[in-house]
């Protein structure tokens, strides 16, 4: 599919992306995330369903698999 950002010639390609979310106060890094991306651009689209699923993800309040640094530009 042609890349949705006016003037960009790129096409979108099925990729997997780490997916970050602000929830609750916390920042979720969400890893393996199926999303459409430009191949010029860099532009991220994601499936109503894709969202659908991230949403039920964070309500169920999961143990983390593992955590990362969080760093604060200051």
């Amino acid at each position: 599919m042609k890349c949705s950002v006016r003037g960009c010639p790129g096409e979108y390609e099925e990729q997997n992306i780490f997916h970050t979310v602000r929830h609750k106060n916390q920042v979720i890094v969400i890893d393996h995330v199926p999303a459409e991306v430009c191949s010029v651009c860099n532009d991220i689209l994601l499936k109503p369903r894709t969202v659908r699923h991230i949403e039920q993800l964070l309500e169920k309040s999961i143990k983390p698999k593992s955590t990362v640094p969080l760093y604060e530009y200051a």
